[in-house]
């Protein structure tokens, strides 16, 4: 059904076979890829789609922004640094899912058992990513200041390792992150951000690609619109993909993907809103230089090519 979906809307977009050009889609942890794959709608494209893998948002912002990529998936949050940061990008289509996989983790046997135990200690998280959103949304709601914790930049990999070695005491990350920990190894999840930040994530592109792939652009959303449409019902064999992508146990990405009910929206009012309350947090704590207004950096013109992916 879903590939009957994807090549009607094909013919309708016009898609030149014989014109077509690559699209350098970046990605987290196998994110997109996995997904598409498993729901089978990566098998008749018409275009080449050359895959670039990230372990965070931020590398694949600074990839858009030098024009290395035309796409990819990223945070919230990290998208906001970009945006006040004027990297030429923009978000295409926005990613709803659970809050609950973004989350301040502390080891199984630590002695911290809620965030207000974590005064005083060192939480590692990476500068700028929605890790870094959820400390100061948490802080925030507590009425403490930047000083009352000790943030400690790391990328995910350095994080993990600090996390393990008891350098640091507490952990705010994101999917696959969380589950992989609570998985392997029953860490504990001192709190979400299920209340606290909107939670979401987009699709963006620069600028060029909008412009010069469009047509590869829109038909790409409305795969992984399918794709993540699929994936409700089917969340064991998209678990299965990702996890054989990604070389995990299928027990993580199933933790993961159980809970986070994944879908593609169009960019939409609610979407625009929530943006602008992650821009106004960042804002309060004078991490940005420039206000932003997130109605400028989003593009709401592929929102019929996802609502035809997703079956709306």
């Amino acid at each position: 059904m879903i590939r009957l979906v994807v090549a009607a809307a094909l013919a309708l977009a016009g898609l030149d076979v014989a014109a077509a050009q690559t699209l350098r889609v970046g990605d987290q942890k196998g994110n997109s890829q996995a997904v598409m794959e498993a729901a089978g709608v990566l098998k008749d494209v018409p275009y080449k789609i050359e895959w670039k893998e990230f372990a965070a948002a931020a590398p694949l912002l600074e990839a858009l922004g030098a024009g290395a990529i035309d796409t990819g998936l990223v945070g919230d949050a990290p998208f906001t640094f970009a945006a006040a940061a004027k990297i030429p990008v923009k978000a295409i289509a926005a990613v709803r899912q659970s809050r609950a996989g973004l989350a301040v983790l502390v080891p199984e046997h630590s002695a911290i058992k809620s965030f207000d135990d974590l005064r005083g200690k060192k939480i590692a998280t990476g500068r700028g990513s929605i890790g870094h959103q959820l400390i100061l949304a948490a802080l925030e709601a507590r009425g403490w200041q930047a000083s009352d914790v000790q943030i400690v930049f790391l990328a995910p990999s350095d994080a993990k390792v600090a996390y393990t070695q008891g350098s640091v005491d507490a952990w705010s990350t994101w999917e696959p992150y969380v589950s992989q920990e609570e998985v392997l190894f029953k860490s504990r999840l001192v709190i979400t951000a299920d209340g606290l930040t909107p939670g979401l994530g987009f699709q963006v592109a620069t600028p060029n690609a909008i412009q010069d792939k469009r047509a590869q652009l829109e038909d790409f959303v409305r795969r992984l619109a399918a794709a993540r449409a699929w994936s409700q019902g089917n969340v064991e064999s998209y678990a299965a993909t990702w996890g054989k992508l990604m070389n995990i146990p299928p027990a993580v990405p199933l933790n993961w993907l159980t809970r986070a009910k994944i879908r593609i929206a169009p960019i939409d009012d609610g979407v625009v809103a929530d943006e602008q309350k992650t821009i106004d947090l960042y804002d309060r704590w004078g991490l940005i230089r420039q206000k932003v207004n997130a109605a400028d950096i989003v593009d709401r013109s592929f929102g019929a090519a996802i609502e035809q992916g997703a079956g709306l």
